[in-house]
């Protein structure tokens, strides 16, 4: 379950979009990348804010207008979460389904590890997730010693 809300240092440049500003991060939000709001204290203003992380780069996206910066400004503020830390551990039902299939989750690098969390938080039914997981684990090497 999720921590304490939390107040994170941010700072980057600004690159605008047909649908206003963008945020760009200087460094990637690494564990809070599915928080999918938050709150930015930029300047003089809290801006409501869409946290959109992908591979590398983490972007905010204002919810609200707000007198943004020019293209390419360097910008710092401090981006509250209200939800806190997101926890990396491998859900049971992954865990286990790995373990009968004699699949290996080591194999999983930091990345691979999120998209697969994320992959599995998103299904909307308990068939949907069953599916999934079992996409993931036959994806998986098999462990040593072992074979399926």
């Amino acid at each position: 379950m999720p921590s304490a809300p939390l107040i994170v240092p941010v700072e980057g440049t600004v690159a605008h979009s047909p649908e206003g500003p963008l945020l760009r991060l200087s460094r990637r939000l690494d564990g809070h990348d599915t928080f999918l709001t938050g709150s930015l204290d930029i300047e003089d203003s809290s801006v409501p804010v869409r946290i959109l992380t992908l591979d590398d780069v983490t972007v905010l996206r204002p919810a609200n207008s707000f007198p943004a910066p020019a293209d390419g400004e360097h910008w710092r503020g401090r981006l509250h979460l209200p939800h806190g830390l997101r926890p990396r551990s491998i859900p049971p039902d992954l865990n286990a389904a790995a373990h009968q299939g004699g699949r290996s989750l080591d194999a999983l690098d930091e990345a691979e590890l999120r998209y697969v969390l994320t992959f599995l938080s998103e299904a909307t039914t308990a068939d949907i997730r069953h599916a999934r997981i079992e996409a993931v684990v036959c994806a998986l090497p098999a462990t040593t010693g072992r074979t399926r």
